[in-house]
């Protein structure tokens, strides 16, 4: 009986473990090729966020974003003012003399834009205020921001939309 129970367990071990996902052949590959390593229900699973798919590339906004990068580059002063609105502006000069920051493109450069990774995508519309995701090198896994229309043209501000968590 008890070579019995004996065979049961490793025949049962052995049949629990034939069923498993078959070895991959180079672990390391896999998951360099992967997004994301393969996720079954571990402790991942709550953080990991699923990426919002692109659901317009910003016709509107890619424009306004692509000048802010650009501006940003040739370190443009006066191209940057352009493209931020008023308020955004006002908010920038207020911060900048309390903290001693004499030009806008010093104040702006924590932002990292390039001409390398300058993308807009899925901007929402509302009447004079907009939305978009946006990626630069200093936010390569993309940021909300919000753009108003000033003047008959949009402007980037450093607004987040309530609730943006990105």
């Amino acid at each position: 009986m008890k070579n019995y129970l004996l065979i049961t367990a490793i025949l049962s071990a052995v049949l629990v473990s034939a069923c498993g996902e078959s070895p991959a052949t180079n672990n390391t590959a896999n998951r360099a090729n992967n997004a994301a390593p393969a996720n079954n229900g571990g402790p991942l699973a709550a953080t990991t966020p699923t990426p919002e798919s692109t659901t317009n590339n910003a016709p509107t906004l890619t424009p306004v974003y692509k000048a802010y990068c650009a501006a940003w580059v040739k370190k443009d002063e006066a191209a940057l003012r352009k493209i931020y609105s008023s308020d955004t502006i006002a908010d920038f000069e207020k911060t900048m003399k309390e903290d001693g920051i004499k030009t806008l493109v010093d104040f702006l450069s924590d932002d990292k834009a390039s001409n390398e990774l300058c993308e807009a995508r899925n901007e929402k519309i509302t009447g004079e205020t907009a939305t978009a995701e946006v990626k630069t090198l200093g936010y390569p896994n993309g940021i909300l921001v919000v753009f108003v229309k000033e003047n008959g043209e949009w402007k980037l501000t450093n607004r987040r939309p309530e609730g943006a968590l990105k």
